[in-house]
């Protein structure tokens, strides 16, 4: 079992934010500030997002193009604030939920519960939050999940055992990663096996500003480590978890079809991002934010300036095409990829079904997304366009 922080990771000094951030007012909207931003728009320093719809939907009409998905079907899976889904190779999706610590199994539509994990301690942003497959799930059965616990953040494994009557059991957890900062908000939460084989973890700052831009802290980080939960071998910082920092809270992680790693980010107030991650890069927070092309940083690829339209969750790519769900936004944003680039966002579903959590693509091709409405929440199944 591997420890929680790598050799020397320490707090450092608080840093002090150096960029000055241009507030633009826009007609009709309310400065309000929050802990996934407000609607403050800021200049934007990327291509400026768009509205769109797709049939059936409500709201103002934009041409959708070729990244326009439909809906296929909503489930009323009666679910209780569901924060991530990954997929069984048999179509079986698997579903956390923050507060009420349960997993959750659906098949043929329906939700049954496979268990409480034990050892999560709900609270604000945190509970049981990001779930991942093992790459040889097939032979070892292991589910991984990122967890608050009482006084860190964890990753810990079991096996998904196959029950009687078609159910589930968990087994007993191992810790394979401690020491991730905790908070009432800023947890990060998001993992995912990367096509290496390794494991990718989302951190947040946990409201310790000096956290990302310190390389021997683990808040607000991209961390890469092995299944057993050591440093990965080829890590930018020698033996250290760390892959890429000064992240404020990273909330998707996704690869493209060149193996390319994106990752959607919660801003403050203002810019929320999709990033373009490289190896020993310096995301800027929070010093900076979005892409203002300050020399030391890299600049974000998509900035939405008003957390009021996105607030972006969950991330996957499918055919060249970033699809993210957006909280404050209540809209599932559509970003094309063109190599290292990213094009002009178009959003769907505007208002339609609140809050959107979570992204995931199944077995069978639909692309699910989790409400996170508290009444209670629901799977959309969305068709996607070939």
């Amino acid at each position: 079992m591997a420890g929680g922080r790598a050799a020397g990771l320490r707090p450092t000094r608080l840093r002090s934010r150096t960029a000055t951030v241009l507030l633009v007012l826009l007609s009709g909207s309310a400065l309000v500030a929050g802990c996934t931003g407000g609607p403050v728009p800021a200049p934007s320093h990327s291509s400026s997002p768009a509205s769109g719809t797709s049939p059936g939907s409500s709201g103002s009409t934009a041409s959708p193009g070729s990244t326009a998905p439909t809906l296929r079907a909503k489930l009323d899976l009666g679910l209780d604030i569901p924060w991530s889904v990954v997929f069984l190779p048999d179509g079986t999706a698997v579903i956390s939920e923050r507060d009420s610590r349960l997993l959750k199994a659906v098949r043929n539509r329906e939700a049954r519960t496979i268990g409480e994990v034990p050892g999560v301690v709900p609270g604000g942003e945190g509970g049981l939050l990001g779930l991942a497959l093992s790459p040889r799930f097939s032979t070892d059965r292991l589910l991984y999940y990122y967890y608050t616990a009482e006084s860190d953040n964890r990753i810990a494994r079991a096996r998904l055992e196959a029950g009687a009557g078609g159910g589930f059991t968990l087994g007993q957890p191992e810790v394979v990663y401690s020491g991730i900062p905790k908070a009432s908000t800023h947890n990060g939460g998001r993992i995912r096996f990367g096509p290496d084989g390794f494991l990718y973890v989302g951190t947040g700052d946990s409201q310790r500003r000096e956290q990302p831009q310190d390389r021997n802290a683990l808040g607000g980080k991209i961390l890469r480590l092995t299944p057993d939960g050591g440093p990965a071998p080829g890590n930018p910082f020698g033996n250290s978890p760390v892959y890429s920092y000064g992240h404020r809270n990273v909330q998707g992680l996704a690869w493209d079809k060149d193996g390319r790693l994106w990752a959607s980010e919660f801003g403050p107030d203002v810019d929320d991002e999709l990033n373009l991650i490289r190896p020993g890069g310096n995301y800027g927070w929070p010093e900076v934010t979005g892409a203002p092309g300050r020399e030391g940083f890299i600049d974000a690829k998509t900035v939405w300036p008003s957390t009021a339209d996105a607030s972006p969750s969950g991330l996957e790519i499918v055919d060249g095409v970033a699809y993210t769900a957006a909280l404050r936004g209540q809209r599932l944003w559509t970003v094309p990829l063109d190599g290292e680039q990213a094009g002009t966002p178009v959003a769907y579903f505007t208002g339609e079904y609140g809050r959107l959590r979570d992204v995931s693509l199944a077995p069978d091709g639909t692309l699910w997304v989790l409400s996170n409405n508290r009444n209670p929440d629901f799977a959309l199944l969305l068709r996607l366009p070939r």
